[in-house]
């Protein structure tokens, strides 16, 4: 039998980078990886404890509800009143689904408000995974771009609105940016979606990783916004446990209907032990990630002041939250080439900026959350040395 060739929809999705990534990192041993986003730390012992608990039940190991244990959706709505300010739409006009993980969450909410062909805005640089799952869908991604700062451009937004525009999607803080976006810009970029009967779809999966004076908003919190306005969250990030594939999602009532016929196809339910995990974990809340903060800060700091070494070859725009720096590079090179030639020649990885649709300039995303402080003085000692030598010879 011949191979048979993709279907058109999935040639048009890009390849997944952190696989590619990976690759390079296996066939060249003892590189540094700065690239995939995760918390260096793991889960809480309040998380472990609950194994036990779901093992003592013989229940356990069967379906449960679609939309999440109704202990789990307790806990939930108590921590959405009191640290996201959304309770009143749980109250009325809104509904909380447990997910595995929040990429999950948002392939929910994509194939709950689109048809073939709509539209959906993102901010450029954007997740990739969400620009994949809109093009999965069947529906046309349209970048918008931020400033110079990665920040939110509300009127660049409203000009990229068209007929077939059905929801426009915001992450803060960001990735890959670390930009946080301020209360009045979201507000602003809500009250768009409010005005052009659009869904507002903020991705909060880094809610608790901001420095300095930075501070976390939920446009989920503004007056007015349960019935167009829909919530992403992880404890991936928060809680050190990744692979648990564990998050939630708070949408407006009236898209429940559709989220549990797409949920219940591809999921059926969140992993119930994970369920259990995120129970012990909300038990200690996220006290249990600001106590981790100060070791994932130094990092930081340790970070910006060794790329401000080189700043004569890159720009480093503020970087206030979730565990990112995205360098604006000075350079002719293709994005991947650098990222190539960092591996093999210096041993370091990171990710090359187009996958977030960056495709004109050279951008290289830094991820510094996974690395202990040793690591990442050896990593980013690696970068700098490899981006003035290969820039370097540029001039």
């Amino acid at each position: 039998m011949q191979p048979r060739t993709p279907p058109l929809r999935m040639q048009m999705v890009q390849t997944p980078i952190i696989p590619s990534v990976a690759a390079l990192i296996r066939d060249t041993p003892g590189t540094i990886s700065l690239g995939q986003g995760v918390a260096y730390y793991g889960p809480p012992q309040e998380a472990i404890d609950q194994i036990g608990a779901f093992l003592a039940d013989p229940e356990n190991h069967k379906y449960k509800p679609v939309q999440g244990m109704p202990q789990l959706l307790e806990a939930l709505a108590a921590k959405l009143r009191s640290e996201n300010g959304i309770g009143i739409r749980i109250d009325g006009g809104a509904t909380i689904v447990v997910t595995a993980g929040a990429n999950l969450a948002f392939a929910n909410a994509l194939l709950a408000v689109t048809d073939l062909g709509d539209e959906v805005i993102l901010q450029t640089p954007y997740y990739f995974n969400h620009e994949m799952a809109i093009v999965m869908a069947g529906c046309r991604p349209v970048p918008v771009t931020t400033d110079d700062r990665y920040q939110l451009q509300p009127e660049a937004i409203r000009r990229a609105i068209t007929p077939r525009t059905r929801a426009v999607v915001t992450i803060s803080p960001n990735n890959p940016s670390g930009a946080v976006y301020g209360e009045a810009a979201l507000r602003e970029v809500n009250d768009i979606c409010r005005e052009h009967g659009l869904y507002h779809i903020n991705d909060e999966a880094y809610e608790y990783f901001t420095y300095g004076e930075a501070q976390h908003f939920s446009p989920g919190s503004v007056e007015g916004s349960a019935a167009h306005t829909i919530s992403l969250y992880s404890l991936s990030k928060a809680y050190g446990f990744a692979s648990w594939r564990i998050g939630y999602m708070v949408i407006p009532s009236e898209l429940f209907e559709s989220v549990q016929k797409i949920q219940d196809t591809l999921l059926i339910c969140a992993p119930v032990v994970s369920q259990y995990a995120a129970l012990g974990a909300l038990s200690i809340g996220r006290e249990y990630c600001f106590s981790k903060m100060n070791a994932i800060s130094r990092v930081r700091d340790y970070v910006l002041e060794e790329l401000d070494t080189i700043r004569e070859l890159c720009a480093v725009p503020a970087a206030e939250g979730a565990f990112y720096v995205l360098l604006r590079l000075d350079t002719s090179l293709d994005s991947m080439e650098l990222v190539e030639r960092l591996v093999r020649e210096f041993q370091v990885a990171v990710i090359p900026g187009t996958t977030f649709g960056l495709n004109e300039g050279c951008y290289l995303r830094v991820s510094y959350g996974a690395l202990t402080e040793e690591t990442a003085a050896e990593g980013i000692r690696r970068l700098v040395k490899g981006l003035r030598t290969i820039l370097g010879s540029e001039r």
